[in-house]
């Protein structure tokens, strides 16, 4: 049996409460994951888990070997980051948490080209729309996308979230266009859960503007709400690394020109700067360069969009 694998499914099935997570996340059958379990309590002579038909806990045998396997794992880990750092490159595994929108439109060919530049290296992405706690789910870097990060976290700025509000070509001719904040009043206004959900503000030669907004359709996604307005559903204030496909081939129009959206960071937060294994820092580095302070799917129409 090879135990640092039955201890990393172990591990992952407590975590996630259930075998089919675990399986999922690992990459392996059901069936596979419970060979690996019966494999761990056989050698450690202990039941780890309760198994019923409504959930899985831990035994007490079982948290003092969670404890513990955690503990063997980081200690594998250290050890990898520790042999990349001897012959200059990285090595290891790096988990990554970011929102599903930011993960499917840009961190999935990221990655496949992280892994392909530096090979012995590999990558766990978790797609989540909210703040992934990043000692309790092993995250090594979370992909932030805000204003302002909250005091104490340690950050590095990837590069910049502008935004573009938005429409179908079928939806203003339905319903006109606003020529300035103050008519999306009189708009069915698409919202995020967690990102303007009330009020949508706007810069204008240095002058904030803010005007409340409502309507028919809210969501914790940003892909939803961009798919609900090229269908004709109404106004969307959306990220422009989503939409900027869209607003190339005409799909959907950007509106309120001379107002622009209030921008935000993409930052990929971490737990320490200390003993940071080479496998993260590289990841960090090369997510920095890849995007830079203009990203590539601002270039061209987005710098004349927000500038004007």
């Amino acid at each position: 049996m090879d135990r640092l694998t039955a201890m990393t499914v172990f591990v992952e099935v407590a975590e996630r409460g259930s075998l089919t997570a675990a399986a999922e996340a690992l990459g392996m059958s059901r069936a596979m994951v419970s060979r690996h379990l019966a494999a761990l309590e056989t050698w450690l002579g202990a039941r780890v888990l309760h198994r019923t038909t409504r959930r899985i806990g831990l035994t007490p045998a079982g948290e003092i070997a969670l404890e513990r396997c955690r503990r063997m794992l980081a200690v594998g880990e250290e050890m990898q980051a520790a042999l990349g750092d001897a012959d200059g490159a990285p090595h290891g595994r790096v988990r990554v948490a970011c929102s599903t929108s930011f993960g499917v439109s840009h961190m999935a060919t990221a990655v496949a080209d992280f892994v392909r530049r530096h090979p012995g290296t590999a990558v766990d992405v978790v797609l989540a729309d909210r703040a992934a706690n990043l000692a309790e789910e092993r995250i090594d870097i979370a992909i932030r996308i805000a204003r302002a990060l909250e005091p104490g976290l340690i950050a590095r700025r990837i590069t910049t979230c502008r935004s573009a509000v938005c429409a179908s070509p079928d939806y203003l001719a339905a319903h006109g266009t606003p020529r300035q904040p103050q008519d999306l009043a009189g708009h069915n206004c698409l919202t995020h859960h967690y990102v303007g959900k009330g009020a949508w503000t706007f810069d204008r030669d240095g002058r904030s503007v803010s005007v409340v907004v409502e309507g028919t359709i809210s969501a914790n996604d940003a892909t939803l709400l961009a798919q609900s307005a090229k269908a004709g559903a109404g106004i969307a204030f959306l990220p422009t690394y989503l939409v900027a496909p869209m607003l190339r081939s005409g799909e959907l129009v950007a509106l309120l020109p001379g107002y622009r959206p209030e921008e935000m960071g993409i930052h990929a937060v971490y737990l320490s700067r200390r003993q940071m294994p080479r496998v993260v820092r590289a990841f960090i580095d090369f997510l920095a360069e890849r995007f830079g302070d203009v990203p590539e799917w601002d270039r061209g129409w987005g710098e004349e969009v927000n500038d004007s």
